[in-house]
């Protein structure tokens, strides 16, 4: 099972009469079957956004509802806002390592950050990003308020 968007110009071939871009075929609500080039059988759903923009989603569960789709995009909308957070907040990509152990250890460190903030947002309420500005925040007033290190004047 897959869900999955197209681009307005993916080739389908809706009634067996030829290819054609997927924006010039007509899609209800519930959705149509048709040839997806390269493929098989697939279901399209169409939905327009407020902006007026028209989006594509295919699927090889021929069986699929409208309601089922905006489901299971909701949850995938959820997976992508998770990835972008671990990005962002914990610097999941930003490993400057190579040995497989370092970047195995890197990636866990990482989700461990993510979900201590996590339980930072459910407890408080505020977003990813702005409890890890608040903890930097925090980090850098008790740093001035006994630094660490001396800095030497250069001039």
């Amino acid at each position: 099972l897959f869900l999955t968007r197209l681009k307005s110009n993916r080739v389908v071939n809706p009634d067996g009469a030829g290819n054609v871009p997927i924006s010039r075929v007509e899609v209800p609500a519930q959705g149509r079957v048709v040839h997806l080039r390269g493929f098989g059988l697939v279901k399209v759903f169409r939905t327009v956004s407020r902006n007026g923009d028209a989006e594509y989603w295919a699927t090889n569960d021929l069986g699929m509802t409208a309601t089922q789709r905006a489901q299971l995009a909701g949850q995938g909308w959820g997976i992508e806002v998770y990835h972008r957070a671990l990005k962002q907040c914990c610097g999941v990509e930003r490993a400057q390592v190579r040995k497989a152990l370092a970047m195995v250890r890197h990636l866990l460190l990482a989700l461990r950050a993510f979900l201590r903030l996590e339980v930072y947002r459910l407890r408080t309420g505020v977003s990813w990003y702005e409890a890890k500005l608040s903890l930097l925040r925090e980090a850098i007033r008790a740093y001035l308020a006994h630094p660490t290190y001396d800095l030497n004047p250069t001039a």
